[in-house]
């Protein structure tokens, strides 16, 4: 297997990984003022992110650094011609952290709902856009080739906002949003748990008939290879997620179901792309692929030796950060802000 295969299946994994893990951290960021009815739930629910969200991010940067340095070209056309979403994107994460670390700092009761506010907007903005982004992808953006012979994007902002990709953009938002709610369900007791049963049930019926929707409208629109046994089994996973938490309260299998069904929905994104990693809006003319795309043989052989040694190491350290911090939360656990607790720093000291 030639190393350009394989690290566009190593992409494909990283974008697994940030799925599944941020996935929860923007539901629930979403979820914050719908299932909290007050300040200590608010405050358990914020808790059950505290040693996790920043962690989860990392996923990301290493996402985007094995593209800029296995597939340059993809990374150049993809940032400039993404240039406003992906802006918007990285706005909503910084302002998203800087809420979590700034709404316990002060005690006063508008400055604590106006950073929660910042949280559910935050989390929404970009679980929204990633859909929105990766359809583009999948579906094909306007390219032409420079004078220099480079692939660059033509096209401009509202080329991105078409059916196709709105739809996208919807499929992330309502899947976040039931991993979210799964999450919240797994991770605390009492009322909480109750509420996040009862909104996964629901949004999980929503999400799973948008994401075959979506997913059969890629497979008749943009691809040529039969994978309808994917978005199947995808719908599958997230009926039987809402099904498990909201029914028989296994919030377990729930959250296994649920993070089964978004490894599936980028398995078949990656897969539809494959072998192209920005294809063309008009398939006839020159797109990008993982071979005029790709870095040298020989960076592409120090990356692997790279992430041979590395990534058990992250892999382990993450895994451990979820062992020690698996216990349910309630919000009758919280200290009480008069306590002079902090909140989210103290748990992740």
């Amino acid at each position: 297997m030639e190393l350009t295969t394989v690290w566009f299946g190593l992409i494909a994994v990283l974008w697994i990984g940030y799925f599944i893990l941020e996935g929860f951290d923007f539901g629930v960021g979403m979820l914050l003022r719908v299932v909290a009815k007050n300040e200590g739930e608010r405050r358990a629910i914020i808790t059950t992110l505290g040693p996790l969200w920043d962690g989860n991010e990392v996923w990301l940067l290493v996402a985007g650094g094995a593209t800029f340095a296995a597939f340059p070209e993809w990374y150049a056309t993809l940032f400039s011609g993404f240039y406003l979403p992906l802006l918007l994107i990285l706005v909503a994460l910084i302002v998203r952290g800087v809420a979590f670390e700034y709404r316990s700092k002060h005690g006063d009761t508008v400055w604590r709902e106006r950073w929660d506010l910042a949280i559910s907007i935050s989390s929404f903005v970009p679980a929204l856009l990633w859909g929105v982004a990766f359809a583009n992808i999948v579906r094909g953006v306007p390219l032409e080739v420079s004078e220099l012979g480079n692939v660059e994007y033509a096209g401009g902002f509202f080329n991105l906002l078409n059916p196709y990709a709105l739809l996208g953009g919807l499929v992330t938002l309502t899947l976040f949003l039931t991993h979210g709610a799964i999450f919240l369900a797994l991770k605390t007791d009492g009322p909480i748990r109750t509420r996040s049963n009862e909104i996964a049930g629901k949004i999980g019926l929503v999400a799973a008939v948008l994401a075959v929707t979506f997913l059969v409208w890629t497979q008749l629109a943009y691809s040529e290879k039969a994978w309808t046994w994917i978005p199947i089994l995808g719908a599958a996973g997230m009926w039987v997620a809402g099904l498990a938490a909201n029914r028989v309260r296994r919030e377990g299998w729930a959250f296994f179901f649920s993070a089964a069904t978004l490894l599936l929905a980028v398995v078949s994104l990656f897969s539809v792309l494959y072998p192209n990693v920005m294809p063309n809006i008009d398939r006839l003319l020159p797109g990008l692929d993982i071979n005029n795309a790709s870095s040298t043989d020989y960076t592409l052989k120090v990356m692997t030796i790279v992430a041979v040694v590395f990534t058990p190491i992250v892999l382990v350290y993450q895994s451990w950060t979820y062992w020690i911090f698996r216990k349910r939360l309630s919000a009758d656990q919280i200290p009480s802000p008069e306590s002079g607790t902090l909140g989210l720093e103290e748990v992740k000291a």
